[in-house]
């Protein structure tokens, strides 16, 4: 079966489409089922993102972040060549090659496999494997990008220090890589925990864009850590 087109747009938050509530979906008892896991289960399937996901055809309710991120800073243009870091299961990438159209081009990274997407270069990789800049700048048209993306997450400990220096990694290594590949007057947006983009990272692209800001988009939940910085003007000179 074809995958359906996603729509775009904002999902319907209010509880009802078309005249039609939403029902609340309760997920039963099972012998290896904790409650906490039973809770969260219940609570991704009755949260309205994950359904105006399911809806609206996109891949994950992430797409909403991007959407919500790029109605503010119109970042994603038709032409524009794109990368995707960390991008399975593949959201954002949709998302992307929608707003770039047939002139643009998406090249995504993940070290997870995940279906493929039409317009979408993917390479199954490591984005921290040493050899994944040189590949993604040989996939790209004259090797560089216009708009850089990560949500790239590390795997959870429990531990919020450790959680919060293992997502700076990687948001520090993602903008690296974007000072690498991105054409004067490109844009970087990327996952960051809350307490703000870390001295090093936001010194580093002060220095390297005209505006750098954070956005927690709706769509990001309230109780979560996570926004997103988003530099934009890469001034292309400072390397």
């Amino acid at each position: 079966m074809a995958a359906r087109k996603p729509t775009g747009g904002k999902p319907g938050i209010s509880g009802t489409k078309g005249g039609a509530r939403q029902l609340k979906v309760r997920v039963k008892s099972a012998n290896k089922r904790t409650p906490s896991s039973r809770a969260w289960l219940e609570r991704h399937l009755n949260d309205p993102y994950v359904q105006a996901a399911q809806r609206d055809g996109w891949r994950s309710r992430a797409a909403y972040k991007l959407l919500e991120i790029d109605e503010k800073v119109k970042a994603l243009k038709p032409g524009q060549r794109i990368i995707d870091l960390g991008a399975a299961p593949g959201g954002w990438s949709q998302v992307a090659a929608e707003r770039v159209g047939k002139r643009g081009q998406i090249v995504a990274i993940d070290y997870l496999e995940f279906d493929p997407i039409p317009d979408v270069e993917i390479l199954q990789l490591d984005f921290t494997d040493e050899t994944a800049p040189d590949q993604l700048k040989a996939l790209l048209r004259d090797g560089v990008a216009d708009v850089v993306l990560s949500d790239m997450a590390a795997p959870t400990t429990g531990h919020t220090k450790t959680d919060h220096l293992r997502i700076m990694g990687l948001a520090e290594m993602a903008a690296q890589f974007a000072i690498e590949v991105l054409s004067p007057g490109g844009v970087f947006i990327c996952k960051v925990f809350q307490g703000g983009t870390e001295g090093d990272l936001l010194k580093m692209l002060k220095h390297n864009f005209n505006v750098v800001k954070h956005i927690k988009p709706p769509a990001s939940r309230a109780e979560s850590a996570e926004l997103y910085v988003i530099a934009t003007g890469f001034r292309g000179d400072q390397r």
